[in-house]
């Protein structure tokens, strides 16, 4: 028996012959990993490649003309399966790296938020409890002057001078530690 000619298979495998398909398959499979291993430059990456290619190749095969040999159309058909990874994998190592650097920026802007709270802390441990209360219902609870003097049971002038007040022990503070408050 003559061996079949890759345009005899490519028609009988085109009409759903699955035995002319597997031909096809065993006999190029080597080209299709090959190439897919040198445009990629990763064995494992071309294995997956050859895998998507034979897998797609059956519903592709209706579309060779034979205006060329088998195996250069094949080499198309691998080319730009294996660019379009490139591509997509190029979008995604981008999407990490842009993720990536966001997770990094977030972590150093939460990192400073916690130091800034540390000293914060720190720092309203040296106050008196009445300025170091009214600085936590203020600055830490965001209560507008007024609101603070009703809880505190105060008056509104009182809750202004005690911020002052603690504004200027923090700025002593902070000079003495050569930190910027």
């Amino acid at each position: 028996m003559s061996e079949e000619t890759d345009r005899a298979l490519v028609d009988r495998a085109a009409t759903g012959d699955r035995e002319a398909f597997a031909t096809l398959i065993e006999r190029h499979y080597e080209l299709i990993y090959r190439v897919g291993a040198r445009v990629l430059g990763n064995d494992e990456a071309a294995a997956d490649l050859a895998q998507d290619v034979c897998i797609g190749l059956a519903a592709r095969l209706p579309s060779y003309r034979g205006e060329s040999r088998f195996a250069t159309w094949l080499y198309r058909v691998v080319v730009n399966a294996a660019r379009d990874r490139l591509r997509r994998d190029g979008a995604q190592r981008r999407n990490e790296a842009a993720f990536a650097e966001v997770d990094a920026m977030t972590r150093a802007e939460q990192a400073a938020i916690d130091a800034e709270a540390l000293w914060l802390r720190q720092m309203l441990g040296g106050l008196a409890d009445d300025l170091r209360t009214t600085v936590v219902l203020v600055l830490q609870e965001g209560l507008r002057h007024a609101e603070a003097a009703e809880v505190l049971g105060i008056s509104e002038s009182t809750v202004s001078w005690r911020m002052h007040e603690a504004r200027k022990r923090l700025r002593a503070l902070a000079a003495d530690e050569d930190v910027e408050p």
